[in-house]
């Protein structure tokens, strides 16, 4: 089979001296226009801006701004030591990154490819904005697959006996220079220790059925509990098995004449379409976490 290389998004030549500002902060008078301020006399200039107040009276703001500087690479550092003291004036909690450098992901998979594929193939087409840094399995399917991609394949086995050691040599084959962990159909439970080194930095994909259905074949369940509504939620993980901060859910009618096989098609179309979008938020900066809810702009 053969494998194009990645596509080059047409604007990447005009990104080079774009950024993104994420903040968080309690609401009050004044953010937008120290930001904006602060913006300006930096020589910035905004070509995108988004906020949320969750309630204006002692509530929390949410903003996310894009904007362009010259010669960013240069003054990015500087930019950032300045921000300090708006962000301590109204207890911001903030980040500040290049456009153009693009996240790493890491991606867990088992047995289950549809996930996978579809990051794999957004990816190659330039729709995902991230470099795929390695795909980890307890499983050798996808392995010639991924490779064929020329991107690196670490199979490292899980069993009840030896989780402790897989997960440490899983942080291994990561290193440091990974930015986000997605959990491509990855039917492992992720330990509050690893979890720890990546808060809010690993996406999970999972069927959400209403009723929803626990322990396994939860679609041979919905079929016998007749559903009309099947779906799949987005969410980053924590220490509550499935119940980190959703980013993105779908869903999807389906009736009496569904069988088993097409409730399953159904749900795996769902899942990959919902992780994808989860993961392309992140990457371009959209979600932001407060407690156990998420914004996305």
């Amino acid at each position: 089979m053969e494998i194009h290389a990645k596509q080059i998004r047409p604007d990447d030549q005009n990104r080079a001296n774009r950024a993104r500002m994420l903040i968080s902060c309690p609401d009050g008078p004044g953010i937008v226009a120290a930001v904006s301020h602060f913006l300006h006399q930096h020589g910035a200039n905004i070509v995108q801006s988004d906020q949320y107040t969750m309630d204006p009276s002692g509530g929390m703001f949410f903003m996310r701004i894009e904007f362009d500087l010259p010669q960013l690479e240069s003054n990015l550092a500087k930019l950032e030591a300045d921000f300090a003291d708006v962000a301590t004036r109204f207890e911001m909690e903030w980040s500040l990154s290049a456009v153009s450098r693009k996240k790493r992901l890491a991606i867990f998979v088992s047995k289950e490819d549809h996930c996978l594929v579809e990051l794999l193939w957004q990816w190659q087409a330039g729709d995902l904005d991230a470099d795929i840094a390695l795909v980890v399995s307890n499983h050798l399917d996808m392995k010639n697959y991924v490779e064929s991609f020329g991107i690196p394949y670490h199979h490292i086995p899980v069993t009840a006996d030896t989780k402790k050691e897989a997960e440490q040599r899983q942080l291994e084959v990561i290193g440091n220079d990974v930015d986000v962990i997605i959990l491509a159909r990855y039917m492992q439970i992720i330990s509050p220790t690893f979890i720890e080194h990546y808060r809010n930095r690993i996406i999970n994909i999972h069927h959400s059925f209403l009723p929803a259905f626990v322990g396994g074949k939860p679609y041979a369940q919905a079929y016998n509990r007749g559903v009309k509504i099947i779906g799949a939620t987005a969410h980053y993980v924590t220490e509550e098995l499935d119940g980190g901060p959703i980013i993105e859910q779908d869903v999807q009618r389906v009736s009496h004449g569904d069988n088993v096989t097409e409730l399953k098609r159904i749900g795996r179309t769902i899942e990959r379409v919902v992780l994808a979008r989860a993961v392309k938020w992140h990457v371009e900066d959209r979600v932001l976490v407060h407690e156990n809810k998420t914004v996305v702009f």
